[in-house]
């Protein structure tokens, strides 16, 4: 069975992400875009019915999705980073942000980390909160379902950016800071080197789940497929368990306090 490296692990510690290609078979991908296609209600054909920018689409769990989420591949990766069986199987992949060519920009674009569980409003994902144990949160995935290049609105990726996540948190208790808050205080974060997550149809990015990302506006011809979807956790993590012990997700936490 196919393993992460020693040297993708500690990638992923210091940098904050991987980046797995051929993570499922691109006529999965395939299959995919076209159910996606229909849910946007476009003509893949006539790019004058594109007429936004970008158009989300909610949970889907259709066979193609399940497949692409559950290859040995990604479940192994999923033991390795976040601890072995700590991880509930997606049966669906949400949302889906579909970005299309546009002379009108995003209004999505801003820098931020995913949120991981409910707060005093569940309806209001900026409400949504973070904590330092990132709460039943183990990843952040990108799942491209389309080639996407420089010019195709590939996401974000600020390096590192992990490290100073944990920092902001360490103090904030349980109960952490809302997405919104977290976003305001992004700025106070030193210039981090940023890459760009590109690939071929079946590419996968596992992140940590206080990565820095932000979307970007699409610059280039043929409109880009991605699901964003958490890898939720069984268990939360426990920073405070001795070093030998800690999975990569809290390995990462652990060195941003220390660093």
């Amino acid at each position: 069975m196919e393993q992460l490296k020693t040297e993708q692990i500690n990638g992923f510690i210091k940098d904050g992400f991987i980046k797995i290609e051929n993570a499922f078979p691109t006529e999965i991908a395939d299959q995919c875009r076209a159910i996606l296609w229909k849910a946007t209600q476009c003509d893949p054909n006539n790019p004058d019915s594109w007429t936004q920018p970008v158009i989300r689409i909610g949970e889907l769990g259709h066979e193609p999705f399940k497949k692409a989420a559950n290859t040995t591949i990604l479940q192994n990766a999923f033991d390795q980073l976040v601890g072995k069986d700590n991880w509930i199987p997606r049966l669906t992949l949400g949302s889906f942000p579909v970005r299309f060519p546009s002379k009108e920009p995003a209004n999505d674009t801003g820098w931020h980390v995913d949120a991981s569980f409910a707060g005093d409003d569940a309806t209001n994902y900026f409400e949504w909160r973070i904590n330092i144990h990132s709460k039943a949160r183990g990843l952040l995935m990108l799942f491209l379902f389309s080639d996407v290049t420089e010019q195709d609105a590939p996401t974000i990726i600020k390096l590192g950016s992990h490290f100073e996540v944990a920092k902001i948190l360490e103090h904030e208790g349980e109960n952490g800071l809302s997405f919104m808050e977290l976003a305001q205080r992004l700025n106070t974060i030193s210039t981090k080197e940023e890459i760009v997550a590109t690939g071929n149809a079946g590419t996968v990015y596992l992140c940590h789940p206080f990565i820095v990302h932000a979307a970007q506006n699409h610059y280039g011809t043929t409109p880009k497929f991605m699901a964003q979807p958490p890898l939720l956790t069984k268990k939360d993590f426990n920073i405070s368990k001795i070093e030998a012990e800690l999975c990569p997700v809290e390995k990462a936490i652990w060195l941003g306090l220390r660093t």
